[in-house]
């Protein structure tokens, strides 16, 4: 489902690829059931593989990691909450457009 670029991402693992990672990280909060979830799928694959060095990407079940939904004050899906120094730096919902998608994920990366 996700490309090689896009990590899944779990209870096991969540500190090491997520809050202590030296790149921004988007979390994409999704579940199998969700619509939009899948719909945004083939997008963050491209920007993952174009974005790759500057930003992880990254799929975190609801349904099976629902500790960390709540933690996150998930409250709907999609729902991609943007991670930067181990620290929420911002969030967003919804299935959006590549453009808003890299709008959202370029106010908070560096150009290389």
């Amino acid at each position: 489902m996700a490309s090689e670029n896009v990590l899944t991402v779990d209870a096991d693992n969540f500190q090491a690829q997520v809050l202590d990672s030296d790149v921004p990280v988007l979390v994409d909060f999704w579940a199998a059931w969700c619509g939009p979830c899948r719909m945004v799928a083939p997008v963050l694959d491209q920007l993952a593989e174009e974005m790759n060095g500057k930003i992880k990407i990254v799929k975190l079940n609801v349904d099976e990691n629902q500790h960390l939904a709540i933690e996150h004050q998930v409250q709907s899906i999609p729902t991609f909450i943007l991670f930067k120094g181990g620290a929420v730096a911002d969030r967003t919902m919804g299935a959006l457009p590549k453009a808003a998608f890299e709008k959202f994920i370029n106010r908070h990366v560096e150009a290389a």
